[in-house]
């Protein structure tokens, strides 16, 4: 039966990119007629997709509709020649994501439900299907604005962009998991951890490249269409539990760094000469062991040499209600789009940190005698702590597509993730075993926050500080709106600014209880990372794997056997981390 051109269906999927880290939602609306009304953005007009830590958030606009149903797209057409018929734009989005409004219509002869139109009756149908939609004016100008969009990158910006997205504030906390595992087998487990995330990372490529490629799918739509609706649940949570995780970090560590801040500036200009001088003969060398280790029993001791300003400023009761005094207003803009022009400092505070880690142990020297040596080819009883860290720094699997589908080469999105993984890698043991060695005190007093073995007044440690927390400052709130987002587009249809707020204040809430009660980002990361890893990096992966194998019979006992082990893996290193002892 022949179809004419009103009876075909177009999908109208607006999306586009704003450069800032692990959402994935899918915005769509249908109309028969499109009326566009400008409005107020809100959290669930303008949806982030596939958002990560450091790169970039996604936003899918949805259309204001007048509740009528638009038909899907046509049939695919060969592909001798293109003509490029871009629907109309949502005025309330900008331009940049109108890349996806544009679809191509290939071959000279247009093939429809087996019907062939010769080349002097195309022209006649796209016109009548075109009038319905655009007056020509707006045609020519649209079709202008869909020529000109490059969303594609070289595989080159690719890589950068996995590696500026995995590394972060994470590498402050490798030499501490190095120290918590023993030197070498640190060393082996984060090879093992990262070669696990980079297959698992690559299973999810080939699970969407077996769907069909198509953009707006990640890991929370392939779990509903190859698993079943639970599996999807499953990954909405741990996805919010990720971001929940990160925001709770972050702001552990920007406590830490407003208060060294804060008391260094204040230091520096209210402070007598005759308090220095005490201060330096307290301290005389830059490096603080903030343990004290008695009968080789270590228990933590709060350092308060820096408490000048009295109890009214204090790390652990009055800096973090401060800190969401300061941040909390932030936290209810409608749209991120002012703090994504910071995220540059993304790549300068990594860069920073591993110079300044470099310039130090240079400057120390090797510090490792021959007993050391010895014993540092030994497990220790806790390791589980790095693998349970790694999980989490090696974590980008909830936007691993959504990044590689910008790839202007997808035939070589597995050869740049290896690549990515590998400098991530390398970044981290160079980090962490550097420091490691040439640490001049005991490895027992590696902190899970290596800035926190550095006195208030080193002149790296302090651009280290007042960087990363001004960095932290323009995430955390492209976090919380990721964080808010997913929370109530799971939850409710719409939303108003008393639920941003109410969503806000919660979280403000739980972030103050953690740096109060719980302020060890190493303790936050590694059960964070092995929780959502265990579902993120180990399961889904290797069940949508496994499924796209039976769908092709291509399923054998060996894959059945590896694919089922992984799992288990991540379950075994979640459970091990309540019985690890804190040192």
């Amino acid at each position: 039966m022949h179809k004419t051109p009103n009876d075909w269906n177009i999908d109208i999927h607006d999306s586009g990119s704003e450069s800032t880290p692990l959402l994935s939602s899918e915005s769509q609306a249908s109309t028969d007629s499109v009326i566009f009304q400008d409005s107020e953005t809100s959290d669930l007009e303008c949806t982030p997709t596939n958002t990560y830590f450091n790169y970039g958030s996604v936003e899918t606009c949805s259309i204001k509709s007048t509740g009528t149903v638009i038909p899907k797209r046509p049939p695919p057409l060969a592909q001798d020649h293109a003509l490029v018929i871009p629907l109309s734009l949502n005025t309330s989005c900008p331009l940049n994501v109108t890349q996806d409004r544009c679809y191509e219509i290939h071959n000279t002869d247009m093939i429809f439900n087996n019907e062939k139109y010769e080349s002097n009756s195309k022209q006649s149908i796209l016109n009548d299907f075109t009038s319905k939609f655009l007056s020509q004016s707006c045609l020519l100008e649209q079709e202008a604005v869909c020529n000109d969009i490059k969303p594609k990158q070289s595989s080159l910006v690719t890589v950068f962009s996995i590696w500026n997205t995995i590394l972060g504030s994470s590498m402050l906390t490798i030499p501490w998991g190095i120290q918590m595992a023993g030197f070498i087998p640190g060393i082996i487990l984060i090879l093992l951890m990262s070669g696990f995330c980079l297959y698992t990372a690559y299973c999810l490529l080939l699970v969407h490249k077996y769907h069909g490629g198509h953009k707006g799918i990640e890991v929370m739509q392939l779990s509903r269409i190859y698993l079943n609706k639970s599996a999807e649940y499953v990954a909405k949570i741990f996805s919010i539990t990720v971001l929940l995780g990160a925001t709770i970090a972050y702001w552990v560590l920007m406590t830490n760094f407003l208060y060294n801040s804060v008391n260094f500036i204040y230091d520096s200009i209210i402070a007598t000469p005759e308090h220095f001088a005490a201060d330096n003969a307290s301290h005389p060398s830059e490096v603080l062991c903030p343990k004290n280790t008695i009968y080789n029993n270590i228990s933590i001791i709060h350092e308060n040499t820096y408490n000048t300003l009295g109890p009214i400023w204090d790390l652990y009761k009055t800096v973090p209600i401060f800190l969401g005094l300061l941040i909390f207003p932030f936290l209810n803009f409608s749209s991120p789009t002012f703090f994504t022009k910071f995220n540059s400092l993304g790549t300068a505070s990594i860069i920073y940190l591993i110079i300044f880690v470099l310039v130090k142990s240079a400057s120390w020297g090797i510090n490792m005698d021959d007993t050391e040596w010895e014993i540092n080819w030994s497990l220790k009883s806790s390791f589980p702590a790095l693998s349970g860290m790694l999980a989490m720094s090696f974590f980008i699997h909830n936007i691993i597509i959504t990044v590689m589908q910008s790839n202007h080469d997808q035939s070589k999105n597995g050869r740049d993730l290896s690549i990515a993984y590998l400098l991530v890698t390398l970044t981290y043991i160079i980090v962490g075993v550097v420091f490691y060695i040439c640490f001049p005190l005991s490895k027992s007093c590696i902190e899970d926050n290596v800035l926190n073995n550095f006195q208030k007044w080193s002149g790296l440690t302090v651009g280290a500080r007042i960087v990363l927390l001004f960095q932290l400052l323009t995430v955390f709130p492209l976090l919380a709106y990721m964080l808010r987002v997913q929370m109530l587009s799971s939850i409710c249809k719409t939303s108003n600014r008393c639920c941003v707020i109410l969503v806000n204040i919660i979280l403000v809430c739980v972030c103050i209880m953690f740096a109060v009660f719980v302020p060890y980002i190493g303790t936050i990361v590694r059960y964070t990372g092995a929780l959502s890893g265990f579902i993120y990096i180990f399961t889904l992966p290797s069940l949508l794997y496994l499924a796209i194998l039976k769908e092709q019979k291509k399923l054998t006992i060996f894959s059945m056997l590896l694919h089922t082990s992984i799992p288990i893996l991540g379950f075994l290193n979640l459970i091990a981390q309540f019985f690890i002892t804190e040192k």
